[in-house]
């Protein structure tokens, strides 16, 4: 197994085990609980990470993601906060930034957006990898109460949302409850690559002959 030189320099960098090397942001990326509940999200550094979303490839240039833009301190955080599952607000307080992430499912027509949720997902990719690359940490979360979101922030019936991302800079010394401390300290699994891969079988005619 591959293993980067970064995992033995400091515990907290838990650095995927590769059967072969792939790209340091991509490996070293993990998703942290614990965050600096000082620092702060400036504007290039945010502007850097929704320009990154911005680029990401979609479906005839559809560019379905939306994203709500809070910061820690802001009244409309607080909002997003609120409507965030228990098991997120016990530690999604202390990072730099909420930003809800909405996907336009249905164009002003009320058309079908068939990919957009597909499409959403590369952005908040490309987003999560250039976070990587300037030195910070995401975390994205399901649990949130997408009917109170969207009621919250007006949403309407053509945007859903889909995901929360939780952004800051990670700090490996903050006080998580139990059982989220034992989860940051957890190493990394993922299924090996031979579960993921679907069998190429024969088609009905090469199956009948």
């Amino acid at each position: 197994m591959y293993v980067h030189e970064c995992m033995i320099r400091h515990p907290l960098t838990k650095t995927a085990s590769t059967t072969v090397p792939v790209h340091p942001l991509l490996a070293e990326r993990w998703s942290p609980r614990g965050f600096d509940r000082a620092h702060e999200l400036g504007d290039e550094a945010l502007t850097a990470l929704l320009e990154a979303a911005r680029w990401a490839p979609s479906a005839q240039n559809s560019q379905p993601w939306r994203f709500l833009v809070t910061r820690r301190g802001e009244e409309a955080h607080g909002r997003l906060f609120a409507a965030l599952a228990p098991g997120n607000r016990a530690w999604a307080g202390t990072a730099s930034a909420l930003i809800l992430v909405a996907a336009r499912t249905a164009g002003d027509d009320g058309s079908p957006q068939p990919w957009a949720l597909y499409d959403t997902g590369q952005a908040v990719a490309a987003l999560v990898t250039q976070a990587q690359a300037d030195g910070l940490a995401v975390h994205q979360m399901g649990g949130f109460d997408t009917a109170a979101v969207g009621a919250e922030f007006g949403l309407g019936g053509t945007l859903t949302p889909v995901v929360v991302l939780a952004i800051g800079r990670r700090d490996g010394t903050a006080d998580l409850p139990e059982p989220l401390a034992a989860r940051e300290a957890a190493p990394r699994i993922r299924r090996p690559v031979s579960d993921l891969l679907l069998p190429a079988r024969p088609g009905p005619e090469r199956a009948a002959a």
